[in-house]
């Protein structure tokens, strides 16, 4: 799991690319609360165009990320979502909390 870190004006990109499995999540969810701590975005975008495998434990991650930007009263954006990701995600029903392009 790789993840590229973009911060300007009070916005956030993450960008990731990898596998989003169980090992994944772990270094998703420790450089995500990083560069929220350090950035305290009102806007996070969450680009998963780098994906190549996703299981559960992705959804885990964008849980996290929208439960920080609602602490921060700021707004979340997920995209590039692969065909299979997007399987997990609509199974989970996660499009009815998160904005996913």
């Amino acid at each position: 799991m790789e993840i590229q870190v973009k911060s300007a004006d009070r916005n956030l990109l993450l960008e990731l690319s990898g596998e989003l499995d169980h090992h994944g999540a772990r270094t998703a969810l420790r450089e995500l609360e990083e560069a929220l701590d350090a950035a305290l975005p009102r806007k996070l975008v969450l680009d998963l165009s780098g994906i190549t495998f996703m299981d559960s434990s992705g959804i885990a991650v964008i849980l996290r990320a929208r439960q920080k930007m609602q602490l921060l009263d700021g707004g979340l954006l997920v995209r590039g979502v692969s065909p299979q990701a997007r399987r997990v995600l609509d199974a989970a029903g996660i499009n009815r909390l998160v904005t996913i392009k």
